[in-house]
């Protein structure tokens, strides 16, 4: 199968870049499925803390390349999970248990908004173009924005750009919070990677039962998260990482985690 996805490991990082620059990243199945397939990587490999998502090349995504995927779309809808792979909008399958840093630029349409959903930080070039347009090609969006577009920006935001599928600015996808921050034109990826690298510097296990338990309050409300956080607590401060914070406290040094 030709590469769509490349993934590198950087450290701790899993770099994964959208591949397809001939067709501005448009996403084919190839694409979807090997997506797919780093995200179960980013998961399941214990030495990974923390995955980054960009564009090999100047456009983030233009989103689906219909010519392929809408003859693949069944009764069922479209199915792209490989064996040990995880669906990076967290739809289809349980969510990656680790953070994710998105770093987008150029355009970013449809599912390329979806992502950064879906995603825990998202780095914005300040060139890049966004639009949920969907609805222009008679279909509605099934990678997320329906269920986390208004709940980021407010109901009547989303419904401005999902129900008329204009393009809008990073300046408002700030505004909307589907982005984080702004940087300047052809920094996204470095700062993506600095922002990575503090979320790695610290304990894997305590962020990942942050991430997991914020996703807790989102899902299940308030009380589903308060209610599980005593016994999180309680695990986290038997962890050996808790000793080598406490113990990197009192010496004044810098600790190094472990993840156990």
């Amino acid at each position: 199968m030709e590469r769509r996805v490349s993934v590198e490991r950087d450290g701790e990082l899993l770099m994964i870049g959208l591949d397809r620059p001939e067709k501005r990243n448009a996403a084919d199945l190839a694409m979807l499925e090997q997506l797919a397939a780093a995200y179960g990587q980013l998961d399941s490999d214990a030495s990974l803390r923390v995955g980054v998502v960009h564009s090999t090349s100047e456009h983030f995504t233009a989103g689906l390349d219909l010519a392929d995927i809408a003859p693949r779309i069944g009764a069922d809808g479209l199915r792209f999970i490989p064996d040990g792979g995880l669906d990076p909008w967290g739809l289809t399958t349980r969510p990656v248990r680790k953070p994710v840093v998105l770093a987008v630029s150029g355009i970013c349409y449809t599912l390329g908004i979806e992502l950064a959903l879906a995603s825990d930080v998202v780095v914005a070039d300040r060139s890049t173009s966004f639009a949920q347009l969907e609805v222009a090609r008679a279909i509605l969006p099934f990678g997320g924005a329906t269920l986390r577009f208004a709940r980021a920006a407010g109901w009547s935001n989303a419904m401005r750009w999902m129900l008329t599928g204009d393009a809008f600015d990073a300046e408002e996808a700030l505004r909307m919070r589907i982005v984080t921050e702004i940087v300047e034109n052809g920094t996204h990826v470095a700062r993506a990677v600095e922002l990575a690298r503090r979320i790695a510097a610290a304990a894997p296990l305590a962020v990942q039962a942050t991430l997991a338990n914020a996703r807790l309050a989102v899902a299940e409300g308030d009380a589903a998260a308060a209610s599980a956080l005593p016994a999180e607590l309680v695990r986290l401060a038997g962890s050996d990482d808790a000793r080598a914070g406490m113990e990197a406290f009192l010496t004044r040094t810098t600790p190094r985690f472990e993840g156990r």
